[in-house]
C-alpha cells in the first residue's frame, strides 16, 4: 500500500520524483485516517513551496488538515480534477489523486525523506 518508488514525510505526504520534477500527494494512511475527502485547497502554478511549510489544506467529513511540502520548489501544475472531485484522493491517492507537480530547487532534499519501508514502520505498519 506504500509504493516503493515514492518518498514519504512524517506528515504523510508522498513525492514521486522524475528528473528535476516531483509529483506530491497524500499517502493511503493519511486519506484513510481523514475519511471521506470533501475539499482540497492547493497552491497555484508559479507559487513557491518550501520544504516543511504548509502549502494547502485537505478537508474531510472528520477534520481539516494542513498539507506540508516535502521539498522546496515551484509549482508547475495542479490537479484541477480535485476541485470538483476531491474524493479521487480516497479512491486513488497515488495516481489520479496527486495534488501538485513541482520543479525541484534541491533534488538532494528527497534523499532526506522516508522510503516505503521506513514509512510503513512509521505509520504503524498499517498498509491495508
Amino acid at each position: 500500500m506504500y509504493p516503493e518508488n515514492l518518498r514519504y514525510t512524517k506528515d504523510h505526504e508522498w513525492i514521486r520524483v522524475s528528473g528535476s520534477e516531483g509529483i506530491i500527494g497524500v499517502s493511503f494512511f493519511a486519506q484513510k485516517e481523514l475519511g471521506d475527502v470533501v475539499y482540497v485547497e492547493l497552491p497555484k502554478p508559479g507559487d513557491k513551496l518550501k520544504a516543511g511549510d504548509e502549502f494547502g489544506t485537505i478537508e474531510s467529513v472528520k477534520a481539516v488538515s494542513e498539507l506540508y511540502a516535502p521539498v522546496t520548489g515551484e509549482v508547475v501544475a495542479v490537479n484541477e480534477a480535485l476541485a470538483d472531485h476531491p474524493e479521487i484522493i480516497n479512491e486513488d491517492p497515488y495516481d489520479r489523486g496527486w495534488m501538485v507537480r513541482v520543479k525541484l530547487d534541491n533534488e538532494a532534499e528527497v534523499s532526506g525523506l522516508m522510503d516505503s519501508t521506513a514509512y510503513k514502520a512509521f505509520a504503524g505498519g498499517s498498509g491495508d
